[in-house]
């Protein structure tokens, strides 16, 4: 017991000293997310002011600045918050023999840096795409990840806008996508992370973008909107429910664009009820008759 006691007190007391010295600029600067996100944020921002695809809608939009909370809240927060306990985690896989490279199927330390970063992008995508559409057909699921379509005008900061809950179902799956491929993550997994989040905020934001013959393997904004949708297809739990890659909706056939206008509305039937502030949005789900 004591080892895991030590084991949560040190990451919870780690990963607080290290987003600390990442505020103070004391680690190196590609790994830096805290201005890594402030930075991404500011400039597709300001890609939304100066090339608004919604010209009506406000640059100050419905619900941002709960949404610039709602960033930083997911992506450190309630990271720290959490660290201990999933250490705790693998400690107890570890004393049942499971460690990082036991469930690995490869051996890429021999790869190419770049063929690590993309294969390792590749999984870890379609892993978040698999699990995005249990988050929709399940009820369970789909009661929090109302949090995240409860979204009424789409802005960059509406990528992290989501249940804590979420993390508690994303993150192990994709730990568990990652120890299956490679028991660990490429040294240079940063590359990745800071290029999801970029995709991410673009496929948010109120720019008019389909990246033209790439729009087949990459996500964007016009086919994420309809991802948003308050009416969906008949017969449809969701469409367009690619993170990354939109590549994973036109093989499973998900895929769903009917015009690009970007004037449709957003949210989900019953929102007009659904709770507007934080706290309400985050103890949403446990109770009785909440679905």
């Amino acid at each position: 017991m004591v080892k895991y006691i030590d084991g949560f007190a040190n990451a919870f007391m780690g990963t607080i000293d290290w987003t600390w010295k990442s505020i103070l600029f004391e680690v190196p600067w590609y790994t830096n997310y805290f201005y890594g996100l402030i930075a991404i944020s500011l400039l597709v921002w300001f890609l939304e002011i100066a090339f608004p695809w919604r010209k009506q809608q406000s640059v100050f939009r419905k619900d941002f600045w709960l949404d610039g909370f709602y960033m930083f809240f997911n992506f450190f927060i309630f990271s720290v918050a959490i660290s201990g306990f999933y250490r705790m985690l693998q400690l107890g896989f570890s004393d049942i023999g499971i460690t990082d490279k036991s469930l690995a199927l490869f051996d890429p330390s021999d790869w190419p840096m770049w063929a690590q970063l993309l294969v390792f992008f590749v999984v870890l995508d379609f892993v978040q795409w698999f699990t995005h559409t249990l988050l929709h057909k399940y009820s369970f699921f789909w009661k929090f990840h109302k949090v995240h379509h409860s979204v009424k005008e789409m802005g960059f900061a509406a990528h992290l806008r989501y249940h804590w809950m979420e993390n508690i179902l994303y993150k192990p799956l994709k730990t568990f996508g990652v120890m299956i491929l490679f028991g660990f993550e490429p040294e240079q997994a940063y590359i990745v992370h800071f290029f999801a989040i970029a995709i991410g905020h673009f496929n948010h934001a109120n720019i008019k973008i389909t990246w033209g013959p790439l729009k087949y393997i990459l996500n964007n904004p016009v086919m994420h909107l309809y991802h948003h949708a308050y009416d969906l297809p008949e017969g449809k739990f969701g469409v367009n429910f690619g993170i990354s890659l939109s590549l994973w909706d036109y093989i499973f056939k998900t895929d769903y664009i009917p015009e690009d206008s970007g004037t449709i509305e957003l949210g989900f039937p019953g929102d007009e009820t659904f709770p507007t502030d934080f706290v309400g949005q985050n103890i949403y789900g446990f109770k009785k008759g909440e679905r």
